[in-house]
């Protein structure tokens, strides 16, 4: 569904050294982008096609041609010609036999061979190996380019006796015999005739190029002798011929390689088409694109043909003089570009696109030779060539702009004999009945020369803006051709329509249409596109070649974009641009967006995406506001792009946003759908609600896909206008959950629309569908989440509130609008039981209730028969509740209201067997009605509610109540409010203490023991919770002698010691053993130094002397402690920066080699690391120590620090962690804070004592330590980040001395004494 536009034309002409000379023949030079024709004067010109992108085209411009002549007898001529890539030189072959190779450079020719009978036609293959040749005897040549001769055959199958042509038969132009090649060169066809049947007909030949031997051949029908064409891609071979039926128009036909014909079609099928001839037929390099030299009666075409859905359409058609004996061939490179040249030597490069024929507003109109098929696509998704109606020309059309605006629907088309003619349509909602019908459109009346359109585009209803060449030779052909112009060149042009027929509504007007200039500008640079500007009125935008891009004003011109204004240039030309008007902020500004051929999409001049093949803007608004870009990439992913994104430069986009590769197609990924279909196109999007993207596959059928964003986009679209039941058959056509009618402008924003939305939906199975979607979640933060609903959150009323419950809330508000505003109905009661089913939790005994009074008026028989109308029957009410919710729960929910009739009726809807119930709930009858209520209570484990019944029960059921209690523990408090009397009140706290003895919870056991004055149970649990102080209080509650409580301190003492703490031990030991040295040797153990001392001088001088001799054996120990961690640290830091040293040095030489440290060797990189050092750090057994394990020496701390070892692992030496696992060794070497406060205490207790020299050294050794710990991690770090270790910058001596200058007055060093600290 595409048409295809000639966006560039340029004529230039070659100049000949006589008069009447004429181009014959003409060869492509694909590596230096070079033509070479061949006169009938025996020159070659040589000319570049660089020249026809220099300067302004027109046909009255001169061609910068380089001559030469090629030297044969005067009565011989060339027949043949071509240029040979592999030898660089031009293959001439002349009616005397002549074979030539002239080398372009040198000037140079050389005869390569003499071929009897002359030569008729030089064929080289595609691969560059082989020379296909035809001789004037008919015989078929094949040699390699050394000239050697592989075989030869006879092209035609004459009887013996029959008619041979001779040589003499050769004219001037030499057409009719050629040779077609497969695209990889294996195969070639050819043309022969024979004689059947007493006449001579002609058959084609396909041959294998190795061997020569016949492959197949076709049957022998009317061919035109020498048009064969095989497709570059080999599956095709064009040929024309007449059909015997019929005398007027040729066909073209397409052959297999096997022979057989498999389709065709008549060249000439328009009324103007009588008596048609084909001369020639040339493939384009794609292969998608057929054209032909058509003769008509009064002038020749150059038609273009493409072939979708099993049918052919005519796309273009280029008219000349017959007289000038056009010719064309289609660039080897560019597959839609077209070289025409005429005898007289105008050479003429025209460039085409493909541009979608879906419109703004998604109608098709599909060029067919003279008809444009047109479809509304948001009526119906036909693709071509069905159609809706079509419209009916005089001549094929060549181009064609559409008006859709202010409820205005209007269609100019450009013919290809140089007239307009415009078409209005009636309102779109009338174009169905239209169906089927053809309509013909009359010629607009023109009074002046229109030229050439090459664009063509509507400014207004009244107003077209086009770009037209005047002075070609084609020009001629062209109706408005009668008007004489001295125009050459390109000029930009307004033309004024004016209908003089009144539209009648409803119908197509065909007719009464006037054209005329009106404002004409010559341009000097090509214009690439036209572009309307939805932002400013009778406005437009002109792209020129290079990619600048400048406004337009109806009859003011060209308007340079001043610095002030957005300026918009593309780094190169697009062909494709379209212009988006988007809402920048509340303002409506121009987003111009532009297609190169290299796939690259720009907008407003910045570079979006490197590997667009297509795109399209979709709007979700009334009034033109584009809203998303379609993109479509070479991976064949479609993305919708928000324009805010654009504008807010968030996909800034450097263009891996759209290149998707294997990692990221498995994530969840909603800005891009993958496309199943490789090469699809984007054609067209549906608009508004409908929120489509139209593909059309390589195959031609159309696709119609709705990405999830768009969706998305346009539900958020309908629900801000308030349009539920829009916005629900959206969610439901889509199989969006429903929930994002709910969640997309807040929950509670929807309880005030509630009302609105039923009213609007009007349909209860819908609003059923609906509420049985809720669920208590945010989707569009959860399931959509990666979708950006831009709008949420604009509306006033939404409210931010967590706390409520979201399905319950709104089923609340549906419930209240039901029966509010729906009349009463079965189905209303129904939707109403399912708001109650699907409430979370669901309300199911509210939902029981109101079955029950159904089924409550059902049994009374009661006279109102419209209640009873209004309501659905009991058992189908019930039923629709089952299948709603589970049966079971809903049969405890019926049990839960004591109901044993309603329960039973639940039951047997369930489908359950009688058994398995009924005994149970005659059993629950004869029960009184407190126990009855317990059993249901316990079966539906409400255990407060048992809880409640059994105690009501009275004083025979209170085991059952102890039983239930201590069965649910969390009955206890409730049990203590229930039950009143005090023994048994007893009964329940000692109950609840062993419980939680039983959870060993010891100390709230222990308080509710002594609640409920259970003393010795007390005392036990005290005692398992290790507080000893508890214990002694109870004891003294127990009234224990003086020796009871002596014998129970001594065991407490031990107890607390064993576990591990002597300072309350101590305590213990002072206070109630009256043991002054064991409490000051506890104290000792603790490291209470400053309590031990002071002990020991309240009680004893034997107490100061054990002190003062364990404060310093203490402090000896930590020297050599100190003094050892200080060795360890410098060995550790050493061996770092040795480790990082290498690894640098390491990391450079792999940079330098370009090789990637991964490549390494891990041995070997293992090996030289562990050879860099022959120390080792790890040969002492060294343990990851703490300020803590440095403090104290006791076997205790060393086992800790072993196991602390163990647990973290070795440094082993020359691995790949090894600098890490230094670094945190350095850094779990630091002193703890108890560790600090341990060593405070013991500098205080040796200054009291007299040993100042030892609390000097202690502290100035544990000051080094600390010092150079915090000094090596320091360096460590900045080395770390560093790519170089430089001795002087990374000196240990440094850091130590800035740490000791700068942290000595921190929190780190506030354990030391003033009194020793070192200037």
């Amino acid at each position: 569904m595409k048409n295809l536009k000639l966006f560039s034309e340029v004529p230039q002409n070659i100049q000949f050294h006589s008069p009447e000379e004429v181009v014959q023949f003409a060869a492509y030079d694909i590596d230096q982008s070079r033509l070479f024709f061949a006169s009938s004067a025996n020159l070659v010109y040589t000319l570049q096609l660089s020249s026809f992108q220099n300067g302004r085209a027109g046909a009255n411009t001169g061609l910068p041609v380089e001559v030469c002549s090629i030297d044969i007898e005067p009565e011989d001529f060339i027949t043949a010609f071509d240029f040979l890539a592999e030898k660089e030189s031009l293959l001439i072959g002349t009616s005397h036999g002549l074979l030539l190779v002239h080398n372009v450079e040198s000037d140079v020719t050389e005869l390569v061979g003499n071929i009897e009978g002359g030569v008729k036609c030089i064929s080289p293959s595609p691969t560059g190996d082989l020379l296909g040749l035809i001789t004037g005897l008919g015989q078929l040549l094949v040699m390699t380019y050394d000239w050697v001769l592989m075989y030869e055959r006879a092209l035609g199958e004459v009887p013996e006796g029959g008619y041979v042509r001779e040589a003499d038969d050769l004219s001037v132009n030499c057409g009719g015999i050629s040779i077609s090649w497969r695209g990889d060169g294996k195969y070639f066809a050819t043309m022969g005739e024979v004689y059947e049947s007493g006449c001579m007909s002609k058959k084609i030949k396909i041959w294998e190029s190795d061997s020569g031997a016949l492959q197949s051949s076709s049957e022998t029908k009317d061919f035109t002798q020498g048009i064969l064409e095989w497709m570059p891609s080999g599956a095709k071979i064009a040929a024309v011929y007449k059909r015997k039926s019929d005398d007027v128009s040729p066909s073209i036909a397409f052959f297999e390689r096997n022979g057989l014909e498999r389709s065709s079609f008549k060249i000439g099928e328009s009324a103007g088409d009588a008596m048609v001839s084909c001369k020639t037929l040339k493939w384009n390099s794609a292969s998608d694109l057929l054209a032909g030299v058509v003769s008509c009666e009064t002038y020749d075409a150059i038609r273009v043909w493409f072939f979708s859905n099993n049918h052919w359409y005519l796309k273009q058609e280029i008219r000349y003089p017959r007289e000038d004996g056009v010719t064309f061939m289609w660039d080897p490179t560019k597959p839609l570009q077209l070289i025409c040249w005429t005898l007289s030597g105008q050479v003429t490069v025209r460039n085409f696109m493909w541009l979608t024929a879906v419109m703004e507003d998604s109608t098709a109109f599909v060029i067919d030779n003279n008809k444009i098929l047109v479809t509304p696509l948001s009526l119906s998704l036909v693709p071509p060539p069905m159609y809706l109606f079509s419209l009916s020309f005089s001549s094929a059309v060549r181009g064609m702009a559409y008006y859709s605006r202010n409820s205005k629907n209007c269609l100019a088309v450009f013919l290809s004999d140089g007239s307009l003619s415009f078409v209005e349509f009636p309102a779109p909602n009338t174009w169905e009945d239209l169906e089927g019908k053809v309509f013909n459109v009359e010629i607009s009346d023109c009074k002046t020369a229109l030229g050439s359109f090459v664009h063509l585009l509507w400014l207004d209803v009244h107003s077209l803006l086009c770009v037209s060449a005047y002075g070609s030779s084609h020009n001629k052909c062209l109706s408005s051709g009668a008007y004489e112009t001295d125009l050459h060149g390109s000029y930009l042009q307004e033309v004024e329509v004016v209908c003089y027929e009144d539209h009648v509504p409803d119908q197509v007007t065909c007719s009464g249409f006037k054209a005329s200039v009106t404002f004409q500008t010559l341009l000097e640079s090509p214009v690439m596109a036209l572009a309307w500007n939805p932002s400013k009125r009778d406005s437009a935008f002109l792209e020129f070649e290079g990619g600048k891009v400048l406004g337009y004003a109806s009859r003011s011109g060209i308007m340079e974009t001043r610095t002030s204004d957005d300026s918009v240039c593309f780094s190169s030309t697009c062909p494709w641009v379209r212009v988006a008007q988007v809402d920048a902020g509340g303002v409506h500004k121009p987003l111009i967006c532009g297609l190169d051929d290299m796939g690259k999409l720009y907008i407003n001049g910045k570079s979006l995406c490197n590997n667009c093949s297509s795109f399209s803007l979709y709007s979700e608004l009334a009034n033109e506001v584009v809203t998303h870009l379609i993109i479509l990439t070479k991976q064949d992913f479609l993305f919708i792009v928000d324009t805010k994104d654009v504008l807010q430069g968030d996909l800034a986009l450097g263009n891996v946003y759209f290149v998707i590769d294997g990692r990221r197609r498995d994530e969840e990924n909603m800005s891009y759908v993958n496309i199943w279909e490789r090469g699809a196109k984007v054609v067209g999007v549906l608009n508004g609600d409908e929120a489509a993207v139209v593909l059309q596959t390589m195959r031609g059928n159309l696709e119609c896909v709705y990405p999830r964003k768009l969706v998305l986009s346009s539900i958020t679209n309908v629900l801000a206008q308030q349009r539920f039941k829009d916005a629900f058959n959206l969610v439901r056509r889509h199989r969006i959950d429903f929930n994002v009618i709910v969640d997309l402008y807040g929950w509670q924003a929807f309880l005030q629309s509630a009302v609105e939305f039923v009213e609007q939906v009007n349909n209860l199975s819908h609003v059923t569908e609906f509420v049985c979607a809720m669920k208590n979640e945010d989707v569009t933060e959860t399931l959509y989440k990666n979708f950006s609903f831009s709008k949420k959150g604009d509306k006033v009323f939404q409210v931010k509130d967590g706390c409520s419950n979201k399905v319950s809330s709104v089923l609340q508000a549906i419930r209240k609008a039901l029966e509010e505003r729906i009349p009463e109905s079965p189905s209303r009661e129904l939707c109403i039981l399912t708001t109650l089913a699907r409430s979370d939790p669901p309300a199911i005994e509210e939902s029981l209730l109101r079955i029950k009074s159904v089924r409550e008026m059902e049994l009374q028989n009661s006279s109102d028969d419209i209640r009873k109308k209004s309501c659905p029957s009991a058992e189908e009410a019930l039923k629709h509740l089952l299948w709603l919710l589970d049966s079971e729960a809903v049969f405890e929910a019926a049990l839960g209201l004591y109901d044993l009739n309603l329960a039973a009726i639940v039951a047997l809807n369930s489908q359950r067997d009688p058994k398995e119930f009924l005994p149970y709930l005659q059993e629950l009858e004869k029960m009184p009605e407190s126990l009855m209520h317990f059993n249901i209570d316990i079966k539906l484990k409400r255990f407060d509610s048992a809880l409640r019944s059994i105690v009501s029960a009275g004083d025979g059921y209170f085991s059952d109540c102890m039983n239930l209690i201590k069965k649910n523990p969390q009955l206890f408090p409730l049990g203590l409010q229930l039950i009143t009397d005090p023994e048994k009140k007893q009964a329940v706290l000692e109950a609840w203490a062993d419980h939680l003895i039983d959870e060993k919870r010891f100390e709230d056991a222990a308080t509710t023991y002594l609640c409920c004055c259970k003393l010795e149970k007390a005392s036990k649990a005290y005692r398992e919770c290790g507080d000893w102080s508890g214990v002694l209080r109870v004891g003294a509650l127990m009234k224990l002698s003086k020796d009871e409580i002596l014998k129970l301190a001594y065991e407490l003492c031990e107890e607390v010691n064993a576990l591990g703490k002597p300072a309350e031990a101590a305590k213990i030991a002072l206070e109630y053993c009256k043991d002054i040295s064991g409490g000051i040797s506890l104290l000792i153990n603790a490291r209470e130094w400053e309590e031990a001392l002071r002990v020991a001088f309240l009680h004893t001088a034997d107490g100061i002397i054990s002190v003062k001799s364990s404060a310093l054996e203490c402090a000896s120990g930590l020297l050599s402690e100190f003094r050892e961690s200080i060795e360890k640290v410098g060995k550790y830091l050493t061996r770092y920066l040795a480790v990082r040293q290498r690894r640098l040095l390491l990391a450079a030489k792999l940079k330098s080699e370009e090789r990637s440290v991964v490549d390494l060797d891990e041995d070997t990189a293992s090996e030289a690391s562990s050879n860099l050092s022959g120390m080792s750090a790890y040969t002492l057994g060294t343990r990851r120590g703490s300020a803590a394990s440095v403090s104290s020496s006791t076997a205790t701390s060393r086992a800790r620090d072993l196991r602390r070892q163990r647990k973290s692992g070795k440094i082993r030496a020359g691995s790949a962690g090894e600098e890490m696992a230094l670094v945190d060794h350095l850094k779990g070497m630091r002193m703890t804070d108890g560790g600090k406060r341990e060593l405070k205490s013991l500098l205080i207790c040796l200054v009291t004592l007299g040993e100042t020299e030892s609390a000097q050294k202690l502290q100035q050794t544990a000051e080094n330590f600390q010092v150079s710990q915090i000094a090596a991690v320091e360096l460590a770090n900045d080395t770390m980040s560093s790519e170089s270790v430089d001795e002087e910058v990374y000196s240990f001596e440094r850091y130590a001395q800035k740490t000791r200058s700068t942290a000595r007055d921190s929190d780190t060093f506030s354990w030391m004494l003033k009194v020793f600290v070192s200037p």
